[in-house]
């Protein structure tokens, strides 16, 4: 049956050829132009008899270089190539070109971008001041991921309206960056091309095998020539090293420390999409069925693979001729945005290195905010920042927020433990910590550490609490089931992950429930816990209403929400102005509880209301002063951490820097909300100052505990945002 139905598409794709139409590959080189001629003789041979002029049917266009072949196929006078995923990217968003296939590698369509040296004299923070040999302007290996690691480091100070190019060939001594379109600049320097005024003679630091040291075979040609001190590549050149190679080169990791050639998985500057096969919107079905033939006959088992090897190219004494020799096959791919084809991610960070012709150099920050309330006060630290401009992008849930920056649709935001194990997975990464006391202020920079940022001594934390009404005596921690809960949010550190441990997680029958989501359902009777559904909405309440309509937002995972928070919770507890709509118990943190309480009072929220109404519950089952938290609590609560994409890291930090500096003398306080009805809002209240903590990684922000018991529950409770984090192309490239 499967030998049938590869005869009929052998059989349907002779008939295609045999309609006049041309398939025309681009190609690069003289050598690729044999391949691909070999590849149209032999197809000639193995594809049942077709009209006269056959072989004119597969046809193989020179191009000068690969935008030049990018534009012929534009116009029509070519068909397709396979590109690196820069191109690919530069094809489809400035050239209007569609994406057909992938090539799949053996650890999936990815690389990893690595940084060679020869052995001993560099690491990663002796880069400034070398000589480099890249494979590719706007290439994922060579300039895309390593110019994203070095501006996340804050080692490239890309300023306001300064072309990138600028800064990178100020960074480096000399460079070979073939495509750069700057033969006279630094960053053509170290390349051998032939020179010609000429254009069609013109190879030098061109993006073609014309220029020696062109490709990741052609960087580590340039630094093994002497020519060069380090070379940005794909992995993929480096996987067959000789011995020779592997014991006088090295990788540069990311951490100061070097690796042998061999351990490019765990030692590399990020990793990316691998390359691509583009085409014209309206020639996609065909090039699909092109491509479906080539390597059904000629693919790694392809039927017909001892006439014709499609991914090795030693036969024709190149390498990388027409694909990577690493291919093992294509993978077809339909119509998609560019963002699905090549991951959120690295479009983000295209956008951000300005692929589209335009860049987020211009330092404007946009900052995500969850509520109305957020967005009031964020609207307001616009108004009183005169650094940098700030635009406030509104989402409805912190989850939302994760989601518009991952999209480059947002820059930033603050989160606590739990959504920061969210961005993690997203990757995202820490951009500051809040501080709650003057312990964890930054020290000072070491010598010759300059560049670096400061190292907070500690990170204070916050305790998780159980509050009750003082009148309700009945009530302890372990008899909850079944009672009416108030809790700040959904998925919040204290108010749902930690209090597992002592109620769902721990019942009398020694049964634990693995969806925590569900557990709390059928564990409390109702409640309020924001952001989740069914009987734990049912006790929320919603905006206020206006003008005798019903108050929207009920659930909301926001501040529109009014049992949202920790002053949502306490809220909850003392039940609604009019008396109604309450809780048994609140599960909220201690910080600011003292303020809250009075601030039920002073709002008119709950007239009279004191400390000494409401106690705590302790986990030896007794109960103690609101005051008492150090010593009666849920356990710890880590502090909340803003995050942003890796290129934007030193952008968003030094924006922070500069806008707490000026709310220490501004009218406009960072760290208060009151004056806008809630509390905790952008920062938390309690926040003293925020800690640079792009260097300390999450696990050092959130702590290892925290971290295992959020990877054993989101191991089988659902999160949408956990499943949208897993789409990048990159993620689980393995898998395709």
């Amino acid at each position: 049956m499967k030998a049938f139905a590869a005869a009929l598409l052998v059989l349907a794709t002779a008939a295609l050829l045999s309609t006049g139409k041309k398939f025309r590959w681009c190609t690069l080189s003289d050598l690729e132009q044999r391949k691909c001629s070999e590849l149209s003789k032999v197809l000639l041979t193995v594809l049942p008899p077709v009209t006269i002029n056959a072989f004119a049917r597969v046809s193989c266009i020179r191009a000068h270089n690969t935008y030049d072949c990018i534009d012929k196929i534009r116009v029509n006078k070519a068909d397709a190539a396979s590109l690196d995923a820069g191109e690919v990217y530069s094809a489809v968003k400035l050239y209007g070109l569609t994406v057909v296939a992938k090539e799949i590698y053996v650890e999936g369509n990815c690389v990893f971008a690595v940084a060679v040296a020869r052995r001993g004299i560099l690491n990663i923070q002796s880069l400034k001041g070398t000589r480099s040999c890249h494979n590719g302007a706007r290439w994922t290996s060579g300039w895309n991921l390593p110019v994203g690691f070095l501006l996340t480091r804050n080692d490239l100070g890309w300023a306001e309206d300064q072309p990138l190019s600028h800064v990178i060939s100020g960074y480096f001594n000399a460079s070979c960056i073939p495509g750069t379109g700057a033969p006279s600049s630094p960053l053509c320097a170290l390349c051998q091309g032939q020179k010609s005024y000429v254009w069609d003679k013109n190879h030098f630091c061109e993006t073609s095998s014309n220029e020696p040291f062109y490709g990741s075979e052609g960087a580590f040609r340039c630094l093994r020539s002497g020519v060069a001190d380090v070379a940005f590549l794909d992995h993929l050149t480096i996987m067959n090293a000789t011995e020779s190679e592997q014991e006088d080169y090295e990788l540069l990791c990311p951490d100061g420390s070097t690796a042998p050639l061999s351990a490019y998985a765990t030692c590399s500057l990020g990793r990316g999409p691998g390359r691509a096969v583009v085409t014209r919107h309206n020639f996609q079905k065909i090039t699909r069925k092109f491509l479906t033939t080539i390597q059904h006959l000629f693919g790694k088992k392809g039927r017909e693979k001892a006439r014709f090897e499609l991914f090795a190219s030693a036969p024709f004494r190149g390498k990388d001729l027409l694909f990577q020799d690493a291919t093992q096959r294509l993978q077809l791919i339909e119509e998609a945005e560019i963002s699905r084809v090549l991951g959120l991610d690295y479009v983000a960070l295209l956008q951000g290195l300005g692929h589209e012709g335009s860049s987020l150099s211009n330092r404007l920050v946009r900052w995500c905010c969850i509520s109305d309330a957020e967005l009031h006060k964020c609207e307001e630290w616009a108004l009183h920042v005169s650094s940098d401009p700030l635009v406030c992008v509104q989402a409805d849930s912190m989850v939302s927020c994760i989601q518009l920056i991952k999209n480059n649709e947002a820059d930033a935001v603050t989160l606590d433990a739990t959504h920061a194990f969210f961005a993690e997975t997203c990757a995202l990464v820490p951009v500051a910590a809040e501080c709650y006391t003057e312990e964890c202020a930054p020290t000072k920079r070491e010598e010759g550490a300059e560049n670096q940022p400061p190292v907070a001594t500690a990170l204070p934390l916050l305790y998780a609490v159980a509050l009750v009404k003082k009148a309700a005596k009945h009530i302890s921690l372990y008899n909850l089931a079944g009672r009416r809960s108030c809790h700040s949010h959904a998925y919040s550190p204290g108010g749902w992950l930690l209090l597992s441990q002592y109620t769902v997680g721990a019942l009398e029958n020694g049964t634990t429930y693995c969806n925590l989501s569900s557990a709390y359902q059928d564990y409390f009777w109702k409640g309020c816990m924001p952001g989740a559904d069914g009987n734990l909405c049912k006790v929320c309440i919603g905006q206020e209403e206006m003008e005798g309509e019903k108050g929207s937002s009920r659930c909301a995972a926001n501040h529109n929400e009014r049992y949202y928070g920790n002053l949502g919770a306490l809220r909850c507890l003392s039940g609604d102005p009019s008396g109604r709509s309450f809780g048994d118990v609140a599960f909220l943190e201690h910080h600011n509880l003292l303020q809250n309480i009075k601030h039920l009072d002073s709002s008119g929220w709950v007239t009279g209301s004191v400390p000494g109404d409401f106690e705590l519950l302790c986990l030896d089952g007794s109960r103690a002063a609101v005051s008492d938290w150090r010593a009666c609590n849920l356990g710890h609560v880590p502090p909340n951490v803003v995050v942003t994409r890796p290129v934007t890291v030193a952008k968003v930090h030094d924006f922070l820097m500069k806008s707490q500096e000026a709310s220490v003398a501004s009218t406009f306080q960072l760290f208060q909300s009151q004056k806008y009805g809630e509390s905790d809002l952008l920062f938390k209240d309690a926040t003293q100052h925020l800690s640079p903590a792009s260097h300390l990684g999450y696990k050092a922000i959130v702590g290892e505990t925290f971290l295992q018991l959020a990877e054993s529950v989101f191991s089988c409770t659902p999160a949408g945002i956990l499943d949208f984090c897993k789409q990048d192309s990159c993620a689980y490239s393995a898998e395709q």
